[in-house]
């Protein structure tokens, strides 16, 4: 990791940093959509944009966030910079688990599956290994529990966009 990795993940804790770096998430959409998830949070963390449909609107909504790989599955949690409410980008998952990730150059369509139980804790687990901050969000929700999500690619095997094949 380099050591503006390590410095980022440091910071990740300060509700300066949360409410600095939220400020950014704009602009990360759209450089991350762009270059299909090659360019997310500056490469500092593992990242994708996921698109979800929005429950209500019905329209795409792209959201960059932190991820941890865990076989050929994409890891998140909506932890929404540990603000007490839900992001909406997880209760959209909520309403359609049909998703796209756009991830290293690619675009995956996925399934969302909410984790629970035991499988939960494991995930939680590869979650704060990647990003410590995660557990300085739950104390700073006051107590909302964080949905994990496990982003199982929809067409395994193949490329997801035709143009990449």
């Amino acid at each position: 990791m380099s050591a503006l990795g390590t410095l980022t993940r440091r910071l990740g804790h300060h509700r300066w940093f949360a409410a600095g770096a939220r400020l950014l998430v704009p602009a990360d959409r759209v450089v991350g959509r762009l270059t299909r998830g090659r360019v997310v949070a500056l490469g500092l963390v593992p990242s994708l944009v996921i698109t979800t449909t929005g429950r209500r609107s019905g329209k795409p909504r792209s959201n960059p966030l932190v991820y941890v790989p865990d076989g050929d599955s994409y890891v998140v949690i909506g932890s929404n910079w540990g603000n007490a409410h839900q992001p909406g980008w997880a209760m959209n998952l909520l309403a359609d688990p049909a998703a796209e990730v756009a991830v290293k150059g690619r675009l995956v369509p996925v399934r969302a599956e909410q984790a629970v139980g035991a499988e939960r804790d494991r995930l939680w687990q590869l979650l704060v290994t990647e990003w410590p901050a995660y557990r300085t969000y739950v104390q700073r929700a006051g107590g909302r529990e964080m949905r994990i999500f496990r982003l199982v690619p929809a067409e395994r095997g193949g490329p997801a966009d035709p143009a990449d094949g």
